[in-house]
């Protein structure tokens, strides 16, 4: 099967979201399943070209722009055996970031996208790329399903041929602009609806446009994707949800485990596995990283890791009003990740009303992220929406437990505790406030005093096999149903139709 990947981020290039890891990761896996994969990205001014090698000119470009033509350049390179495709513009990309800069989005992400999705379309004619299936990420590639239906269904393009899978990573970041834009973009205005077109509150919405028009869509796991359907957390798009339900699939992301294996991590103050009978080496890694940020040092002090954007979807509207009450609770506390400039400051302020006990590391830093779960013993995951478990396996097998929302899909990987003793990975909470969360933490806090039980959940936790190869089968399967849905009906001969009435048009 030949598969084309469209994604704003890959983890060896260009890193923003969790979303980079899924966009090198799967490609991976699907080819050492024997799959033909490329990978489409823009070439924006993160990426180190020395690393994908000699850079080859593959295509010259002209691709609509409103009322004229763009010249855009693919180049194509390779990262550790994985053909990358580079969208080239000087102006929309290569002197950009993927989606913004300190000041917030870029004003016209609109015009960079649309372009993006017509340059990925167009570029498999010139690169004699003819892929079954187009894997579209987020609302960067929205429009690809759609310019797709409009400008190629019906020819004879290699456009034309793949069915398309939009996958869903982040519900809250939609890509929505003012509807001026539509002729400027080469969309109709009579796609400017809420059924079966691109409108919602009155803009247009490119991760609607994905949702609408892509032959499935695909969400982070099985109960995220019934979720879509039937809550109310939609983020706007509960209707169109209702009505695509049938087409929704849900597979549950992997796990690279050569990049996060605490048995060979060079990153840690001391190796350990889930054999080690005391887990005394975990417990060195937690001295190093109290010593390191100058926390009170002590094993018997609970550490808790937050890491993630500060933001709502990310669970922090109902965390900031928890972190007092959590601190007070005698345990320790970690917060990386980036964030509007107002959060950071309070976020210091809490610092240093606790001091020894509290340390912020306002940005993402995936060194000081391997470092930090090795250290800590819980991790907080208090978003509603959680589109893979990357966060949560990866925390597991580093031996620290989950506390996380109970409807966010991670319940599809984690078992409560509470409710199965023996059985449980993690803590959940079923109220989507401050007081579930805190009291899922008190829950935490009594397990972790009785050292014996803490230790076979840790254990337990760590030997959870969320690798990639059983996600790969699953996404294989997802792209063969893809593609039968997406080839055209076969015409019957001519000798098999029965005699019907012309029609009043004949």
């Amino acid at each position: 099967m030949k598969i084309a990947f469209a994604t704003p981020e890959l983890h060896s290039l260009v890193r923003r979201t969790q979303l980079s890891d899924i966009a090198e990761q799967l490609p991976r896996t699907l080819q050492a399943l024997g799959a033909d994969v490329r990978v489409f990205l823009p070439h924006c001014r993160d990426i180190d070209t020395d690393s994908l090698g000699p850079l080859e000119e593959s295509a010259l470009l002209r691709i609509r722009d409103g009322d004229t033509r763009t010249p855009i350049t693919i180049r194509t390179g390779y990262v550790n055996g994985l053909t990358v495709h580079l969208i080239d513009h000087k102006e929309l990309f290569r002197s950009r970031h993927p989606y913004g800069d300190e000041n917030g989005p870029y004003a016209d992400n609109w015009r960079r996208y649309a372009i993006f999705a017509r340059a990925v379309l167009e570029g498999f004619g010139p690169l004699a790329f003819t892929p079954d299936v187009i894997h579209c990420f987020d609302w960067t590639t929205g429009l690809i399903p759609l310019v797709q239906k409009l400008e190629y269904k019906g020819g004879d393009h290699p456009g034309a041929k793949p069915g398309t899978f939009f996958a869903i990573q982040n519900l809250a970041m939609q890509g929505s602009f003012e509807r001026e834009i539509l002729p400027k973009i080469g969309v109709p205005h009579s796609y400017f609806k809420s059924i079966e077109g691109i409108e919602l509150g009155g803009r247009v919405n490119y991760l609607k446009a994905g949702v609408e028009f892509s032959t499935l869509v695909g969400a982070g796991s099985p109960s995220k994707a019934k979720q879509f359907a039937t809550s109310d957390r939609g983020d706007g798009m509960e209707e169109t949800f209702r009505r695509r339900e049938s087409d929704i699939i849900g597979v549950q992301s992997g796990i690279d485990y050569r990049n996060w294996d605490p048995a060979t991590d060079p990153l840690l103050a001391q190796n350990f596995t889930s054999e080690d009978k005391d887990f005394a080496s975990k417990r060195k890694c937690k001295t190093a990283l109290q010593t390191g940020l100058k926390l009170e040092e002590g094993s018997k002090i609970p550490l808790l890791a937050i890491i993630g954007r500060f933001d709502a979807d990310s669970g922090f509207d109902i965390l900031a009003e928890s972190l007092t009450p959590i601190l007070e609770r005698g345990v320790e506390l970690v917060l990386m990740g980036p964030g509007p400039s107002e959060i950071i400051e309070r976020l210091h302020t809490i610092e240093q009303t606790f001091v020894g006990r509290c340390r912020v590391i306002d940005k993402y830093d995936v060194a000081t992220a391997h470092t930090l779960l090795a250290g800590a013993d819980m991790v907080l995951l208090p978003g509603h929406y959680h589109a893979t478990n990357a966060l949560s396996a990866i925390a597991m097998r580093y031996g620290v437990v989950p506390v996380a929302y109970a409807h966010s899909g991670l319940e599809d990987t984690l078992i409560d505790l509470t409710a199965s003793p023996k059985k449980g990975t993690g803590l959940l909470f079923g109220g989507y406030d401050s007081g579930s969360l805190v009291d899922a933490i008190d829950r935490g806090r009594a397990l972790f005093k009785k050292p014996t039980d803490w230790k076979v959940v840790t254990k337990r936790c760590m030997e959870e096999d969320f690798s990639w190869a059983e996600s790969g089968r699953e996404y294989m399967k997802a792209y063969r149903k893809v593609s039968r849905l997406s080839k055209p009906p076969k015409k019957k001969s001519p000798s098999c139709l029965l005699y019907t009435s012309p029609s009043p048009r004949d």
